[in-house]
């Protein structure tokens, strides 16, 4: 039978994730991956040119999904927006199936050769939540929303890997206090566009912000202007 890149690459994954408590998501766990699979490696390697990599991605792309899954089932139409911001959040967090292999990922991507990879994935999560909760913004909001839930999601996923409270309670106060935080920010930033004495200075940075644009979706570029 003839098996897709995708189900080899999700062999290669689970594979993988019996290694990378012990080698991190190194070329070792790679090749012991491709091993147990018994895939061709040059077949392997087409599927993860980067090897661990790729499945470290694979993985975080892996808990995305299974975050929008449950995200379609539940009825969060009673919450607060904030409220509901934070149950997607915590949706993603409790999609881990092995929390080591998230520490060990965020050891990777703070690589400086990573990171750029480790910021694309948690802007993708981020862009994720807010799609799936109908974010129809089309200007610099959109990327204000998705920049802001980063900084939130991220020192959240920190606190969330030393937390060693029952159910993890600790870090879903966090959560709450963090997005408190940003709520009270978006109230000075409101208040502050209102001032009469300062609408003069904010008259350039305020005409910028109104050519920035949303990608369509599919396109190459992550915005434009205009």
């Amino acid at each position: 039978m003839t098996m897709s890149y995708e189900q080899a690459r999700d062999r290669l994954l689970d594979a993988a994730l019996n290694h990378v408590a012990f080698d991190g998501w190194s070329e070792e766990t790679f090749r012991a991956a491709v091993a147990d699979t018994g895939l061709d490696a040059g077949f392997a390697r087409a599927i993860c040119p980067r090897g661990a990599v790729d499945l470290a991605l694979a993985y975080h792309a892996r808990g995305d999904a299974a975050m929008l899954e449950r995200l379609a089932s539940e009825d969060l139409s009673d919450l607060r927006f904030r409220d509901r911001i934070a149950a997607a959040v915590r949706f993603r967090l409790e999609a881990v199936t092995d929390k080591e292999a998230v520490r060990r990922g965020a050891s990777l991507f703070a690589l400086p050769v990573y990171a750029a990879d480790g910021a694309k994935a948690i802007w993708g999560t981020c862009d994720a939540i807010w799609t799936a909760l109908g974010d129809t913004s089309e200007d610099v909001n959109w990327y204000t929303k998705r920049a802001t839930l980063s900084a939130v999601y991220s020192s959240t996923v920190l606190y969330w890997l030393g937390d060693q409270s029952p159910e993890h309670q600790a870090t879903w106060e966090f959560l709450d206090r963090r997005i408190d935080n940003v709520m009270q920010f978006e109230k000075f930033k409101a208040d502050i566009r209102k001032n009469p004495l300062l609408k003069p200075l904010l008259a350039g940075p305020n005409w910028l912000a109104q050519q920035m644009r949303a990608p369509r979706r599919g396109d190459d570029l992550p915005g434009s202007l205009g």
